[in-house]
């Protein structure tokens, strides 16, 4: 997509993600390209990631971790430039096979059909010209990532199903945000190649990821790269400073974060080529 400066002002966008962080890692750069372009952006937070890492003791606890990444949250929005932050308070369900997967009050042991209906919910409420979420494979597998890709697209279909196309004058799109297959590949290769243990790294890299041809768009968001890492910044508990990812030289990190990738599921063969906005305008 060109980096013109397209007048988004009509415009409005709902991303919805499973916790504080995703959206940043995901489509960051993109969230700040809508927002300085005038577009109304919305975000909506499954869970409170009640069981992400602390990475400072002295910066949360066990106990105080939801709170404190609601606020780091609304910091990051603040960079970011979105107002409108929807918190649907679910307990982090943790990674596949944790006993936290079992939480009755996790985001994976809620019930289907009321998550989907509020869901459904912020969509009525903000009428989104299109909905960004977590694609199938949930980038690395995480329950909480595919119960929100999976619930999203349930109550995009029901708003849908409701409206049709005739209260519309243009139909409203659901994308998922990829991580190509590719892209992590090549992450990992750069991350040894300067012996730097890659995350994840107990799982099979050839199954991470989107499959790349799945992927119908590529966004350059190098001029919002900035406003993308500060935003990312702000999730101060779950950026370790010796993480992979603090370990590599700053401009690989940059590099590696200066493009996003999207999938468009809905309208099915709706011909907009590759430019995510195509059929907002």
């Amino acid at each position: 997509m060109s980096n013109e400066s397209n007048d988004l002002s009509g415009v409005s966008v709902l991303g919805a993600f499973a916790h504080p962080d995703d959206e940043g890692f995901g489509c960051g750069g993109t969230l700040a390209m809508l927002v300085a372009r005038g577009a109304r952006v919305t975000i909506a937070v499954g869970t409170n990631g009640d069981v992400g890492e602390i990475s400072d003791p002295a910066l949360a606890t066990p106990e105080t971790l939801a709170s404190v990444r609601q606020e780091e949250m609304r910091q990051a929005m603040r960079v970011t430039g979105v107002q409108d932050i929807r918190f649907m308070g679910y307990r982090d369900s943790g990674m596949a096979g944790t006993p936290e997967n079992d939480h009755p009050r996790s985001l994976y042991q809620a019930p289907r059909e009321r998550v989907t209906e509020e869901l459904a919910q912020i969509i009525r409420d903000t009428r989104p010209d299109a909905v960004l979420t977590h694609d199938p494979t949930g980038g690395y597998g995480h329950p909480d990532h595919t119960t929100m890709c999976e619930l999203v697209t349930r109550a995009f279909q029901a708003v849908t199903d409701e409206d049709g196309t005739t209260q519309r004058s243009r139909p409203m799109l659901l994308y998922y945000v990829c991580f190509p297959r590719s892209s992590f590949r090549r992450m990992w290769q750069q991350m040894l190649d300067a012996n730097i243990t890659p995350p994840f790294a107990s799982l099979d890299i050839d199954r991470l990821g989107s499959p790349d041809d799945e992927v119908t768009a590529t966004l350059d968001i190098r001029e919002y790269v900035d406003t993308k890492i500060e935003s990312l910044n702000c999730h101060r508990t779950q950026i370790d400073s010796n993480g992979p990812f603090s370990q590599l030289p700053p401009d690989v990190t940059r590099d590696m974060m200066g493009t996003e990738y999207f999938a468009l599921v809905e309208p099915q063969g709706l011909d907009i080529g590759t430019d995510l906005l195509a059929g907002l305008q």
